[in-house]
């Protein structure tokens, strides 16, 4: 029953952009680390989580998502806790650069780079490109709000939501990512 549902609140959340089932579009990225990581290849058979955000206005709904992002995904479970995961998967926050902006990714990633925590600076990748072929392959109409994205370890668009954080977006994330806890 539970799997059910979650599959109803997929396809119902997902019918505003990309096509459940469609894979990602390749999109390559460079982490505060200066490794480049190409999405969905490097995933490496990875439930993975995307968050993609083109403007200041979508960055500040993306930071609503970070502390339970954090807390839900990253952090080891308490052992005391009832229900209690730890999860195996990929999650990339991808501020994106694109058209006139592009002047500015070297000085933006430096400045993100002194205020996201060292072993957090493999999560952030930076983009700087066109926006044309995401826009037509994901299928999203606004750049001022984020965007989030769980593929399966294929690649393939298995949930998407965008905007501000809510606590039912956020478990409809965790229910997409069910396969990927321990």
């Amino acid at each position: 029953m539970k799997n059910l549902l979650a599959t109803i609140l997929i396809f119902s959340a997902s019918s505003s952009f990309a096509q459940v089932g469609d894979i990602f579009p390749d999109m390559e990225g460079e982490s505060l680390r200066y490794d480049t990581v190409n999405i969905p290849s490097d995933l490496n058979g990875k439930y993975s989580l995307i968050a993609l955000a083109f403007s200041k206005k979508s960055e500040k709904d993306l930071g609503s998502w970070f502390n339970p992002l954090y807390n839900q995904f990253l952090t080891e479970p308490d052992p005391n806790a009832f229900f209690s995961f730890e999860y195996d998967l990929n999650m990339y926050i991808i501020p994106m650069f694109t058209g006139a902006k592009r002047a500015a990714y070297k000085s933006t990633m430096k400045k993100v780079q002194e205020t996201v925590a060292p072993e957090l600076q493999h999560l952030v990748l930076f983009y700087k490109g066109t926006l044309k072929q995401y826009k037509k392959a994901l299928n999203f109409d606004g750049n001022d709000v984020p965007y989030f994205y769980v593929l399966d370890p294929e690649g393939k668009i298995i949930y998407n939501t965008s905007g501000k954080y809510t606590r039912n977006k956020m478990q409809e994330v965790i229910d997409a990512l069910e396969p990927a806890a321990k």
